[in-house]
């Protein structure tokens, strides 16, 4: 497994917070959890955690064993074409890790929800805004700057 693979499949279980110790556990031992397998254990934690109920932990196990196994062709997609750009990896994966947010925000309770957040939901999704904010580049006020940080002149025609 290469470099790449192994970063992006931490990652991924570090930004799930409560799964990551999972995924040390497995690495440990030499094993490696498939994707789906990982969304299982990550279901029955965030069950446990969050007291989901029955209908809850169904969805989420659904949305994870459908996200993660999107997530992990759309990376090997790419691994595939060997990128190289970390950008465009994490791009992808903040795309499915916002997703699956998305989704947990339609069905957890208010309280849930906050235990999510607080659980690293928040940190992650912070950390997603400033990467976005990175790529996109551009102030907020839509002016261009150079490299000294001061705007452009505008040339006289």
């Amino acid at each position: 497994m290469d470099k790449k693979t192994v970063f992006t499949i931490s990652l991924l279980c570090m930004m799930l917070c409560a799964g990551s110790d999972l995924f040390a556990q497995n690495q440990q031992q030499g094993e490696q959890l498939s994707m789906e397998d990982m969304a299982i254990q990550q279901a029955e934690k965030l069950g446990e955690s969050l007291k989901l109920e029955d209908w809850q932990v169904f969805y989420v196990d659904s949305t994870l064993r459908h996200d993660y196994v999107a997530l992990d062709e759309e990376m090997r997609g790419l691994r595939d074409s060997k990128v190289s750009n970390t950008d465009i990896y994490m791009s992808v994966q903040d795309k499915w890790m916002q997703q699956i947010d998305d989704t947990f925000k339609k069905f957890f309770n208010t309280d849930q929800w906050e235990r999510y957040q607080k659980m690293g939901a928040a940190k992650a999704q912070k950390a997603r805004d400033k990467r976005k904010a990175k790529a996109v580049g551009a102030p907020e006020d839509g002016s261009r700057k150079n490299a000294g940080g001061k705007p452009r002149k505008e040339k006289n025609k």
